[in-house]
């Protein structure tokens, strides 16, 4: 990831903060906005919900953390893309060796378990 160690200026700053109070307060317009209009369609307010939610992200998107958030969503996108996945046979020989040692150690755990009851029987007299 990019290091960028370069100062905002103060006007940026404070439109920054202008913008995230706007994001809010559409935020806030979105569930209000859906519990008063309760007795309206389903439809029609899941639509005022996702538009307002959608205006709030374009406005959080030109804000400073909002473009950071952006560039490293794309920078992880990149690095997914060199993930080199493994086989389906792979895959399903990993899951089978993980449920063998699991059920392996579930038995070893009860046995253990029963050892410690019946000494523990034995100890107090029970």
């Amino acid at each position: 990831m990019k290091a960028n160690n370069a100062e905002t200026p103060d006007s940026s700053n404070s439109a920054d903060i202008f913008k995230w109070i706007v994001t809010f307060t559409l935020l806030a317009a979105a569930v209000v906005g859906n519990y008063l209009y309760g007795e309206m369609s389903v439809v029609i307010r899941a639509a005022g919900v996702v538009v307002l939610i959608a205006a709030a992200l374009g406005v959080a998107a030109t804000t400073t953390k909002g473009k950071a958030a952006i560039e490293f969503a794309k920078e992880s996108r990149m690095e997914v893309r060199k993930v080199v996945w493994p086989t389906r046979q792979e895959t399903m020989q990993t899951t089978l060796i993980v449920l063998a040692v699991s059920i392996v150690m579930a038995l070893v755990l009860w046995g253990i378990d029963g050892i410690m009851v019946r000494l523990v029987a034995l100890a107090t007299g029970v």
